[in-house]
This record gives structure tokens, sequence and C-alpha cells, in this order.
């Protein structure tokens, strides 16, 4: 798993740690075993990480997609939808500002190339 997302081994063994993602079982010699869905959820755990959202955050995040996996239309969902708009419009938040910066980037890099 941490060759297919890149993670290094102490980051799965951190978010195990933290209850972030836990692993689906573990081998006879004790190692963590983790499933497609697993690493699906690794994956949107990596994504959120350069957009700055925290641990408790995408504990957050992971909880409300949950819920509404688990029932879409329970007597819960308006609740969890509303939750799930505010993370995308923190995201979109987050994602405008990494933009602003990395325009202010390209023009730093212009201006050190023209000299």
């Amino acid at each position: 798993l941490a060759e297919r997302t890149g993670l290094s081994h102490r980051t799965l063994r951190h978010y195990d740690e933290t209850g972030l993602l836990r692993p689906s079982g573990r081998s006879d010699g004790g190692f963590r075993l983790y499933t497609d869905e697993d690493l699906e959820r690794l994956l949107l755990i990596r994504r959120m990480k350069p957009l700055g959202f925290s641990l408790e955050e995408m504990m957050e995040l992971l909880q409300v997609l949950d819920g509404l996996e688990d029932a879409p239309s329970g007597p819960d969902s308006p609740r969890l939808r509303d939750e799930l708009a505010a993370f995308i419009a923190s995201a979109e938040e987050r994602r405008g500002k990494l933009v602003a910066q990395l325009s202010m980037a390209d023009e730093f890099l212009g201006m050190l190339r023209r000299r």
C-alpha cells in the first residue's frame, strides 16, 4: 500500500494509530493488510493533505462519507449532506488559495529568470 500511494510505512502506521485508516486485517506475521476500499480511502486522505486539512478534519469527512454510504437516505442524510457541502466549500476555498500561491511562485520564477 505504501508503494501504491507514495506514502511511507511510518505515515500508514501513524494513520492506524490515530484511527484515520485502520487496516482491514493482519497477516499471521502481524503485517497490516489493506483492501481496495482501504486504498481508495487512503488516496482520499492523501489528496486532502495538500489542502491543509487537519487529521481531525479528515476524520470528520471520512465519518460523513461513511454515514452517507451506510444510509444514503437515512434520517441523518440531510445533516450529512450539509456537512459534505461545507467540506466541498472549504476544499474549494483552499484550492483557490493554492492557485493564488502558485501564480505568485510563477511570477517569482519569471522575475528570477529575467535577471
